[in-house]
């Protein structure tokens, strides 16, 4: 009695656990081929694509956003801050 109900417990707590796992990694393979979110950030960024150093395939890249607002004054400073420190 006691012995049956207990394994039958621990078998459905399993099975249940299994169908999670398995649901939550449908769920990550199919956000890998979901259109990427455009935003305000990518088009302020196209005015930076013609810099030295944008090239495929990342194009012009800024992964912290530092220009997200910026300008070509602001661009320029940072270029000569990265080229002077390395």
């Amino acid at each position: 009695g006691y012995h049956n109900s207990r394994s039958s417990f621990f078998i459905n707590h399993f099975s249940i656990m299994m169908k999670l796992a398995a649901f939550a990694a449908l769920m990550g393979s199919a956000a890998a081929f979901a259109p990427a979110q455009t935003g305000k950030a990518s088009t302020a960024l196209n005015a930076f694509e013609s810099e030295l150093g944008a090239q495929p395939p990342l194009g012009f890249f800024d992964p912290l956003g530092l220009l997200d607002d910026a300008d070509q004054d602001r661009f320029d400073r940072l270029r000569y801050v990265e080229i002077k420190h390395g």
